[in-house]
């Protein structure tokens, strides 16, 4: 993939409460099957519903499920930032 100087490239535990993201790909192959099978498909956008207050687990939004996610995996899912 060539990525564009304007382009940002971030980790879904990187996004705040709040934020949006479409899903680029799932870097952690041990999971990606569980991710996908809940919706956490490359092109789907994400939105982060909370983060606990010890910033782990992280509920998520996808495919119109409310799930929620170790900060472990979240880290493994690459996205990008969706201007609000």
């Amino acid at each position: 993939m060539v990525l564009n100087k304007n382009d940002e490239f971030l980790t879904l535990d990187k996004l705040k409460n709040g934020g949006q993201a479409v899903i680029l790909e799932i870097l952690d192959t041990n999971i990606s099957i569980k991710l996908i099978e809940m919706g956490c498909l490359p092109g789907e956008t994400v939105l982060v519903r909370m983060t606990a207050i010890g910033k782990d687990p992280i509920a998520i939004e996808v495919s119109g499920n409310l799930i929620a996610l170790r900060r472990s995996e979240a880290r493994s899912i690459r996205v990008k930032p969706v201007d609000a």
